[in-house]
Formats: C-alpha cells, sequence, structure tokens
C-alpha cells in the first residue's frame, strides 16, 4: 500500500500553478531549431520565423507559427489565390490551438481541437517548459521526425507585454 504525502502533493499543485501563470500571456516567437543526435541543428522555419502562442487564464492556447520570408499570395483573398500557392503558404505555416494542462512543473500538454494539421486534432502535444528572465523555452519531450532526421525541436519565445 502506498502512501501519499500531503505536503510533497501540496508543493507539486503549488509548483504546477506557479508554471501555469507564468504562461499565461502573449508570447512572441524568438526562434525555432531542430537538432539532430549528431548534433546537425536546422531552422524549419527558416533563420527569421515569425509566431505568436497565447495562453488564456481560462486554459486556452493558441499557436501560431510561420516563415518570416513567405511570399504573397498573387490574389488579394485566399479562395482566388491558386492551389499551388496555397499549399506553398501551408507549408511554411503551423497552427493549432486547444485547451492546456501544466501537467508537472516541465511539462504542458496542448490538447489540439484545431489545427491547420489535421491529424493533431484529438492528440497532444506535449512540450517541457523552462523559463530565463523573459523568455519561454518549449520543447518536444521524445525526439521526432523532422525533416528526414530524429530531431529535437526547441522553440524560444519573448514575453509581449
Amino acid at each position: 500500500m502506498t502512501t501519499t504525502d500531503p505536503a510533497a502533493e501540496r508543493d507539486e499543485r503549488e509548483a504546477r500553478d506557479e508554471v501555469r501563470m507564468k504562461l499565461l500571456g502573449a508570447w512572441q516567437l524568438v526562434s525555432y531549431t531542430a537538432t539532430s543526435g549528431d548534433g546537425e541543428v536546422i531552422h524549419p522555419l527558416g533563420r527569421t520565423p515569425y509566431g505568436l502562442i497565447l495562453y488564456t487564464p481560462e486554459g486556452y492556447m493558441s499557436a501560431q507559427l510561420c516563415r518570416g520570408d513567405r511570399p504573397s499570395l498573387g490574389s488579394a483573398r485566399p479562395e482566388d489565390a491558386a492551389a499551388d500557392e496555397l499549399a506553398r503558404a501551408a507549408t511554411g505555416y503551423v497552427a493549432y490551438g486547444g485547451p492546456f494542462e501544466v501537467v508537472d512543473p516541465h511539462t504542458v500538454e496542448h490538447h489540439v481541437s484545431t489545427s491547420l494539421f489535421p491529424n493533431w486534432i484529438g492528440r497532444k502535444q506535449v512540450r517541457n517548459v523552462d523559463f530565463a528572465g523573459s523568455f519561454l523555452r518549449l520543447g518536444v519531450t521524445t525526439p521526432t521526425r523532422l525533416w528526414g532526421a530524429e530531431r529535437t525541436a526547441e522553440l524560444t519565445w519573448n514575453r509581449l507585454v
């Protein structure tokens, strides 16, 4: 029979609540890198990515990331754009959102309810969480297949006022 330590449970809950409070608000993407086991570093959205991630007090998050060098489309309205232009624009864009949960002081789960990539809907995106001053680092918890190799991705965000 296992016994639980109420003080340890309280400390863990307080640590999760502290991380949750630190996450709340808007963050601007500073960098997105992915490193393979042999040390090769790539920039999946280029060296000048743009993005925002938002965490709300109600427990929702939304992430929008894109290449900073995406060209404009040939038409002013998406429904009038050529299919190849739309495909190219989507290739340089990541978007998803849904409820979030801080599961421990180092891990947040994004429960995806909407996504540009339909396969993510109904699944979790699990991220390591680390804070350094006004910066937030989110990383995949295990290597994942990115651009032809197993890689560990890390996104660095800067808090917006």
